[in-house]
């Protein structure tokens, strides 16, 4: 019965605060993804952040500090995989890069949250948050610069077709 003599009141009570941070920074952060009609929306950022909190808090309380760390270390691997799901390439063109990165943020807000650090937890929520909207204009008004295409690089694809006698046989 090992259930019963592990159970500490405080301790749940401490692992229930550091998933409600985790999860209602992790709903935030998703619900401006979901806004704005992004592969990883709301419920993937919430699940993402919810996840690395379980597992820092966990890591934390079969080892402490050490433990916590060492589980960050494979969350924040693990999560790649994760945002790896969200980039798409369409063509020349590859999308998703900046929800990757948002996913990748959420379960480091998780992983504050589950090391019983609730305020760096809400502080980089802000930023992320942050990012995805108040630098939007920003990133509009560059890519609406001219480009001065003297000084850019360009790739041709140059393909030649022969037929008939050749120094090297007949094709």
């Amino acid at each position: 019965m090992n259930a019963i003599a592990n159970f500490d009141g405080a301790e749940i009570l401490n692992t229930f605060v550091s998933l409600l941070v985790a999860f209602v920074l992790g709903t935030a952060i998703g619900a401006e993804r979901q806004y704005r009609q992004r592969t990883a929306g709301l419920r993937i950022n919430a699940l993402v952040a919810l996840g690395a909190s379980a597992f820092v808090d966990l890591g934390m309380r079969l080892m402490g500090n050490q433990g916590a760390t060492q589980v960050l270390a494979y969350v924040a691997s693990g999560v790649g995989f994760l945002g790896a799901g969200v980039i798409i390439k369409e063509g020349m063109n590859i999308r998703g890069l900046s929800t990757a990165a948002t996913v990748w943020c959420s379960a480091v807000t998780g992983g504050f949250a589950g090391a019983d650090r609730p305020a760096e937890a809400l502080l980089l929520a802000g930023f992320v948050l942050a990012g995805n909207t108040l630098l939007r204009p920003l990133v509009r008004l560059i890519e609406r610069t001219p480009i001065d295409e003297t000084a850019t690089e360009a790739i041709y694809d140059v393909r030649v077709t022969a037929s008939g006698a050749t120094p090297f046989g007949t094709f």
